[in-house]
């Protein structure tokens, strides 16, 4: 197959159930096929995929290897095959699709080869009754494309903070992003091969911003088709007021912004940043606090130690030295912007766009 849609299953039955279905259906007659790679799930998943979906290749791990760990094992064992696919998608397992998805995105690759990788629009889909309703609100995850502020905090074209936009065309024109979404993300081999993967001490968490951010740092460009179109629920591994997500997020904010900031901006200036974010991280921890939030600030704290610890290890790939600057990191300060703007934040932010 030309191209290989991978999903990395951990404790989703339910999910594979539901949106394995559809998504088959919408790749017949495509040069494409779906591979599920299991990190040593427990809740019936493999029998459930040996009993339904018998068509669906398999990749089993032993252990749970975490986000990063299992694409990264699933992705060797493709590429080393003799009929290695060309695209790569990585694919949640509680995404929703409907037919002519992958088409939009795989023509964009075969038209633009110093593409990295690309993405389509992350609609909301959200639970109704037993069931699940898609909306035209974007969602969470990847919304239009993602961004980074000067400090390394991510935000999305129709998402800043936990404020999201409806879909009204907005954003219907391909655009060059900083990343897209692991949720649904289609990346060259040849790319993937280049780069080495993802970075295996993420585990899970902002692992996609950090290899996105590293291809654009290789000469590379990451952009959004909105001709594509999925819709994501979210939430499905790790529940969104999960305090170890919490400190997934800073600490692997600072782990990226340590591995490309100085290819970036100079180390001097890399270093200068990185302190300002990590005095705004103590910050948020003592709101926590205050707020009546003590898991949440023990999430920071344990974060910054995790990130001390792991950044003296080497990282899994070296320092890219920079051939080109990253599209898609902003000088401003959005959570400052989100405070001071509210739902106008949006109409701000497309005009940044437009000048940038």
């Amino acid at each position: 197959m030309r191209t290989a849609v991978v999903i990395l299953n951990w404790n989703t039955r339910d999910y594979l159930g539901r949106f394995l279905p559809p998504l088959l259906a919408s790749l017949r007659g495509l040069d494409a096929g779906v591979v599920v790679a299991d990190n040593a799930s427990t809740d019936g998943s493999r029998a459930l995929l040996a009993e339904r979906f018998p068509q669906v290749r398999t990749l089993l791990f032993e252990e749970n290897f975490g986000f990063t760990g299992g694409y990264n094992r699933a992705f060797e064992r493709l590429l080393g095959e003799p009929d290695a696919p060309e695209y790569l998608v990585l694919l949640n397992s509680d995404i929703e699709v409907e037919d002519g998805w992958l088409q939009p995105l795989t023509d964009w690759m075969d038209t633009h080869p110093d593409y990295a990788a690309c993405g389509p629009k992350l609609h909301a889909l959200v639970p109704d009754g037993a069931d699940f309703r898609r909306t035209d609100r974007f969602e969470y995850a990847g919304a239009a494309g993602g961004l980074l502020d000067r400090y390394g905090y991510p935000f999305c074209r129709g998402r800043v903070l936990s404020r999201t936009e409806p879909d009204t065309g907005q954003y219907d024109r391909p655009a060059d992003v900083l990343w897209v979404s692991g949720a649904c993300l289609l990346v060259r081999a040849a790319c993937w091969r280049t780069l080495g993967g993802l970075d295996d001490r993420f585990f899970a968490h902002m692992e996609e911003i950090d290899w996105c951010w590293r291809a654009q740092l290789a000469g590379w460009r990451v952009g959004v088709v909105p001709q594509s179109c999925v819709w994501h629920l979210g939430g499905g591994t790790l529940a969104p007021s999960s305090p170890f997500k919490l400190q997934l997020n800073y600490r692997n904010g600072l782990l990226m912004l340590d591995n490309n900031l100085p290819a970036t901006l100079g180390a001097a200036r890399a270093r200068r940043r990185i302190c300002v974010r990590k005095i705004l991280d103590c910050c948020a921890a003592i709101v926590y606090l205050l707020s009546g939030k003590p898991a949440y600030a023990r999430a920071v704290r344990d974060a910054h130690r995790g990130y001390r610890t792991l950044r003296g290890a080497a990282p899994l790939h070296p320092e890219p030295a920079a051939k080109a600057a990253p599209k898609g990191l902003y000088s401003i300060r959005i959570l400052l912007q989100a405070a001071l703007r509210g739902d106008k934040v949006f109409n701000y932010l497309r005009r940044y766009e437009d000048r940038y």
